[in-house]
């Protein structure tokens, strides 16, 4: 198999050229045409010796990968499944709103992280995606053109793949990348602290947490990572961390009901976060084969919302996007999988 070109850094590629005999110019050449010009084959790179294209030609391809499959909800949520391997797949999501379009992306192939509320992780972890392969997924879809937003929220954990995930946003944010603002993208995480560590030093995207709930056991019950990283640990190594600007730390709440959303838990998150600059996304519970969470009501989930912005901790509901396409993370490769066994 011929090695793909899609996915590499600028140092990479001119260890590439250079490797070939070729001016390390060709090096930026290459780059331009892969992620500005988004060309599908060698032949296209028109300003590149024909000499150069042959000996591309002879060790590489493009390496970028079509979907499968696209759904469309009502809402215009689009779900998107690419191939990820032999009868593997994975999900990315377009969500259009208010006059963006956001696209969530996928960083690993399964999940090994285990959480009760997740139906990527009842697939278990099944391999890791490459940088080339977390930016296909932008840009292979239909509205490539026109995104204005990235979330690493999809399947897996991007800190248990943190190398390829930080290559993918050097990617889209450098000069000779896509030219994306880092503020434009948020990379979510369960919260591993020496990835998150890593990638609060070297990358500029913001930052979300899932959280769920302020206290151990519970947390521990709901999410396993509790034990080897508690959240008490992750928010202080949060506060050490000189974030400035506008960069931005947020903490995702999945809502359960007669779980987690309590007046003690409004109180003890306000007792956590204290000195965070930061937002908490509350979002709805849609449930899932296999587990017996339930969601808040709405009238709960509302209370709750009002309940932190009078403690002075900025938060919002996320709105419900895209459920009659199996929009939740999971869903969609998980019947995909299951058809093929």
């Amino acid at each position: 198999m011929k090695e793909k070109l899609f996915g590499k850094t600028l140092s990479e590629l001119k260890k590439t050229v250079i490797e070939l005999g070729l001016p390390k110019f060709t090096a930026n050449q290459i780059a331009d045409w892969l992620y500005k010009k988004q060309i599908i084959s060698v032949e296209e790179m028109t300003n590149v010796s024909k000499k150069a294209r042959e000996l591309l030609n002879s060790q590489f391809e493009i390496g970028t990968t079509p979907y499968s499959k696209v759904q469309e909800s009502r809402d215009r949520t689009k779900k998107y499944l690419f191939p990820a391997g032999s009868a593997k797949y994975i999900e990315t999501a377009m969500i259009p709103e208010y006059g963006r379009n956001t696209v969530c992306v996928s960083s690993q192939v399964g999940c090994k992280m285990g959480c009760l509320f997740c139906m990527t992780a009842k697939q278990g972890f099944q391999g890791q995606l490459l940088a080339g392969e977390i930016i296909n997924q932008i840009h292979s879809i239909e509205e490539a053109g026109n995104i204005s937003n990235i979330v690493f929220m999809g399947m897996g954990e991007p800190f248990d793949n943190l190398e390829e995930v930080l290559k993918s946003v050097e990617i889209l944010t450098a000069d000779w990348g896509y030219a994306k603002s880092p503020r434009r993208i948020t990379v979510s995480s369960i919260g591993i602290i020496p990835g998150m560590i890593t990638f609060l030093e070297k990358c500029e995207a913001h930052l979300a947490i899932s959280l769920h709930t302020p206290f151990d056991e519970e947390r521990q019950n709901l999410m396993p990572v509790q034990v080897a990283y508690p959240i008490s640990d992750v928010i202080k190594e949060i506060k050490k961390c000189n974030i400035g600007g506008q960069r931005r730390i947020s903490f995702e709440y999945i809502m359960f009901k007669d779980l987690n959303d309590t007046l003690a838990h409004v109180k003890e998150l306000a007792r956590l976060l204290n000195g965070i600059k930061c937002r908490i996304n509350l979002i709805r519970f849609h449930p899932i084969p296999g587990t017996p969470l339930q969601s808040s009501s709405e009238k709960t989930i509302q209370e709750f919302k009002d309940q932190l912005n009078q403690k002075g901790i900025l938060t919002t509901i996320r709105a419900s996007r895209g459920q009659d396409i199996y929009a939740a993370c999971g869903l969609l490769s998980t019947k995909e999988l299951t058809a093929n066994i």
